[in-house]
């Protein structure tokens, strides 16, 4: 069971650094060490998969894959690989603030070549081929699928697999067998790039986890249409014999959205997965639960039921509810897997058949402040809080504290400040809502506290993450790296060790 306990979140996309996206490299341990200064107990993590559509890590080519934009790249410079000049394009495209995500990814592929073209022709000093090629053999269950996947997408242009020529759109063996063969270098360099992303993350968490550091990762429930594991795997999920999707994902009108989120993803054929017993599934837990010590399950309600939606549909309004698989899947986990430290994502409309789920998985659920002053019965007030829940003061989905707190009706405010003075105890104005409101969190129930660093920081709207059903400048921020000092590290502490956690 988890421990009472708090942590951050900020994805590695948003830590500071010379070369253009935070990785895996030197400021990753200095966060681990801040962590630990600080007295917190957890690292919370959006998906670490390569990124998709909008640069989304919730619309990846891949949800085996690790995003090879965090690979640390100065090691190489220490081992010899590269030189430190050749990263001086890096570094001239490097934003402070925000994350350029196409520019950084052309420059960092040309010298992700560069190194594996140096360790393909000599022996590497640590990177060695024998580990490498163990690599290969123990992830061989998606490694292949996607390094092929990744050819053929260069191949084609970035096309969707869908419009690929028929023999491979349809896996011809032949047609994948050539392929292997006459991009045989290029299948290699994509093995390389996932074995060298997969050893530095995880040392780095080995360092976390040496530390007190657990990390918590992020499993969306839904792959990307244009994705390995779609293409891979064509009929789990609900595409017609000529491989176009018959229905997608994404909810009802809700919070965020009058005409509801249209996520786009292929759905499951939930009958069909159930006579392989799951299997995709459980080796899909079963590899987060190597990397990650806990791991949130996004989108939870929609293991109970979902929002099927036509294919063809421009919103989510006319979308149906449909039935989901429910406790057997988690069934077939847990005798495959043992117990599992899984957090519910169960944000949403919450039924009594949700509920039911929740209580027979017994998996902690969470509860979100920011959606707590709507109402003055709200599930969301810190004074509801049980113990099997984590807390946390708004997601990536949501605005900082800061932002949400400026932007909101007058009247949700002076909810909110009454409510929060009251529940806290703490009437001082000296002291600034966004503490006052983590404090809240921290005196709560729940088990688990998670604090955005943003949140932490007080920084206003223009330290977002994510405004769910838009494109454009999202999951861009990144943390300033005189941000976190000693200050800031003591405050924290002194907050959690008022609060027991």
């Amino acid at each position: 069971m988890i421990e009472r306990s708090s942590g951050i979140l900020l994805h590695v996309s948003s830590l500071p650094g010379e070369y253009g996206i935070g990785d895996l490299g030197e400021n990753a341990y200095k966060f681990v060490d801040f962590l630990k200064d600080c007295k917190q107990k957890i690292w919370q993590m959006l998906p670490l998969v390569p990124v998709g559509y909008g640069n989304s890590p919730y619309q990846s080519v891949s949800v085996f894959a690790g995003n090879p934009l965090f690979i640390d790249l100065a090691e190489f410079v220490t081992l010899g690989y590269i030189s430190e000049e050749e990263l001086g394009n890096l570094k001239k495209i490097n934003n402070i603030k925000k994350v350029l995500y196409e520019e950084v990814a052309i420059e960092k592929e040309k010298i992700l070549n560069k190194i594996y073209s140096t360790f393909s022709n000599n022996n590497g000093i640590i990177y060695e081929k024998s580990e490498f090629s163990k690599f290969v053999e123990n992830n061989s269950k998606w490694l292949k699928e996607y390094a092929v996947f990744m050819v053929l997408k260069k191949k084609f242009n970035n096309r969707s697999w869908r419009y690929w020529p028929r023999i491979y759109k349809f896996k011809s063996k032949r047609a994948i067998k050539n392929i292997c063969i006459d991009y045989a270098e290029r299948v290699q360099y994509y093995y390389f790039e996932q074995y060298i992303f997969y050893k530095q993350f995880n040392k780095l968490k080995k360092y976390a986890n040496d530390n007190g550091i657990k990390i918590f990762g992020d499993i969306p429930i839904y792959v990307s249409t244009d994705s390995a594991d779609a293409w891979g795997n064509m009929k789990l999920f609900q595409f017609t014999k000529f491989g176009k999707p018959k229905r997608v994902a994404g909810c009802p009108p809700d919070y965020f959205s009058k005409t509801g989120q249209l996520w786009g993803n292929i759905l499951y054929d939930w009958d069909k997965m159930r006579k392989q017993k799951y299997t995709w599934w459980i080796n899909r837990l079963k590899h987060s639960f190597e990397i990650y010590d806990i791991v949130r399950l996004d989108h939870f309600i929609g293991f109970d039921s979902y929002w099927s939606i036509p294919a063809e549909d421009k919103t989510a309004i006319y979308g149906r509810r449909e039935k989901g698989p429910g406790m057997e899947l988690f069934e077939y986990a847990e005798k495959k897997l043992g117990k599992l430290s899984i957090v519910a994502e169960d944000l949403g409309a919450l039924t009594e058949s949700v509920r039911n789920l929740l209580k027979q998985t017994k998996f902690p659920g969470m509860k979100i402040l920011e959606f707590a002053f709507d109402s003055y019965d709200s599930d969301y007030l810190p004074h509801k809080y049980n113990e099997n829940s984590f807390a946390y003061t708004g997601t990536h989905d949501n605005n900082t504290v800061n932002g949400w707190f400026s932007e909101n009706h007058e009247n949700i405010k002076n909810y909110a400040i009454e409510y929060i003075n009251n529940y806290t105890g703490e009437y001082s104005n000296d002291i600034p809502m966004n503490i006052k409101m983590i404090m809240a969190l921290l005196k709560s129930n729940a088990r688990g506290v998670i604090v955005p660093v943003q949140d932490y920081l007080g920084i206003g709207s223009e330290g977002r993450m994510n405004v769910p059903s838009t494109v454009g400048a999202n999951w861009e921020w990144r943390l300033g790296i005189d941000m976190i000092h000693s200050g800031v590290s003591e405050n924290i502490k002194n907050l959690i060790s008022k609060y027991n956690r």
